[in-house]
């Protein structure tokens, strides 16, 4: 939680380092209109509240050799503590699981894949996901092309 309300000046912030994580601290404060000292103190106070979390590299997953996302929607045989924990702790040790929620409706969990191909999916299924005891049923759909994919917050 935030030590203190975000306003105007820090949305601009977090909009600009959402788009370029590694803009200078004179190009920040000279695109957000405040001097340089107190547009980083801003940035660092961000930082230090975990509103800014982290700085990453996006990469393109086909470039890499990651061709296959799969969308995968995880039923478990009850929804007690005991075998939500044990879901969750397995698939987080799991590399290929970019995203895991859990989710209301018809499934327990919704994760996000991403893998070689679809023998590599087929290995990640038999040899990992169904696997786990508290699953009782998957279901999959393949993205055929991302439409739309963000990164930055609508601020």
């Amino acid at each position: 939680m935030p030590s203190s309300a975000i306003d105007e000046l820090d949305r601009r912030i977090l909009t600009e380092i959402q788009v370029n994580g590694r803009i200078t601290n004179q190009e920040l404060s000279e695109r957000i209109g405040l001097s340089p000292s107190p547009s980083l103190r801003r940035l660092k106070q961000l930082e230090t509240d975990g509103v800014v979390t982290g700085y990453v590299a996006l990469v393109d997953p086909d470039r890499v050799g990651l061709g296959v996302t799969a969308f995968v929607r995880v039923r478990l045989h009850q929804q007690d503590d005991r075998h939500l924990t044990i879901f969750e702790t397995a698939v987080a040790s799991f590399p290929e699981v970019m995203e895991c929620y859990l989710m209301t409706g018809d499934s327990d969990y919704q994760l996000r894949v991403v893998v070689e191909d679809l023998s590599a999916f087929e290995d990640f299924l038999r040899h990992k996901l169904t696997r786990i005891a508290a699953v009782a049923q998957l279901t999959t759909g393949f993205a055929l092309r991302p439409i739309v994919y963000k990164t930055a917050l609508p601020l």
